[in-house]
């Protein structure tokens, strides 16, 4: 019969169940924090970057050349009081329509009709997810699901919205290289499908970390500069100025507000191309 030592079996077991409790702790703990902090897919919407990475810096100068308020909206914001806005001086507005290739704006059609509706210029915007799925097949998934355009002096092209992953790594795993490469599939399908260069909504910091700071989109493709601060800021290379500029995330009566770099009428002259 085999002899048992005393004391040489507990200790093991007792070491073991330690082990596991100190794995599982140290599994669980951190993928629930992880879990806390990542968005639900389709959540994401222009600026969700913009606070945590670049931060928000005081106000608009006053004095500003001349203006035109506008403001940005997603499904985070739900059914819009148009008329309240209109009232307070928004004059144009952009509307989420889709993520990916898996997510359309709910509140869609209240949002992008109903700025039309009350005098606005209108337009659509797409959050771009380059991990996902090809430029060229998110620009189609956008085209077909609001983010078209029509010469009508009321309607703005459309706009890419490309900026911090929420979901993930912040340049969505692509080399600088490679994330230049699926803007421009993006804007060459965008424009193939409607006959407008598409904006480019984008921050500093991040378009200089991911892109490698790339000019080539600055001739063609509008920038609207996302900056919570007095002042723009350094603008990407190749753009020589803005066109819209997202100045906060705490506007009146929904979050995101813009100035557009010029008067209505100029305005205007971006929806008629």
């Amino acid at each position: 019969m085999p002899v048992h030592r005393p004391g040489s079996i507990l200790p093991r077991a007792a070491t073991a169940a330690v082990a596991l409790l100190l794995a599982a702790f140290s599994l669980t703990v951190p993928v629930s924090a992880q879990a806390a902090d990542v968005p639900a897919r389709g959540s994401a919407r222009m600026g969700i970057g913009v606070l945590g990475h670049d931060g928000a810096h005081g106000s608009p100068a006053p004095g500003l050349a001349t203006q035109t308020e506008g403001v940005d909206v997603s499904g985070y914001q739900g059914n819009v009081a148009w008329s309240t806005l209109w009232s307070s001086g928004v004059k144009w507005a952009y509307t989420k329509a889709t993520e990916g290739t898996y997510y359309t704006n709910p509140y869609f059609a209240q949002q992008y009709n109903g700025s039309y509706n009350v005098g606005m210029i209108r337009g659509a915007y797409h959050f771009a997810t380059p991990d996902t799925t090809s430029g060229a097949t998110q620009a189609n998934y956008f085209v077909d699901h609001g983010g078209g355009w029509s010469k009508d002096g009321r309607t703005l092209p459309g706009t890419l919205d490309i900026e911090w992953n929420p979901y993930g790594a912040a340049c969505y795993g692509k080399t600088t290289s490679a994330m230049v490469s699926w803007i421009a599939d993006f804007l060459n399908t965008y424009k193939a499908r409607t006959g407008r260069d598409a904006v480019i909504y984008t921050a500093t910091s991040w378009w200089t970390q991911c892109t490698g700071d790339y000019g080539g989109f600055a001739s063609a493709n509008p920038l609207w500069i996302a900056r919570y601060a007095s002042e723009v800021g350094t603008l990407p290379s190749g753009w020589p100025y803005y066109t819209m500029w997202q100045y906060t995330s705490s506007g009146p009566t929904v979050g995101d507000h813009d100035k557009f770099n010029g008067a209505l009428d100029r305005v205007v002259a971006l929806a008629n191309g």
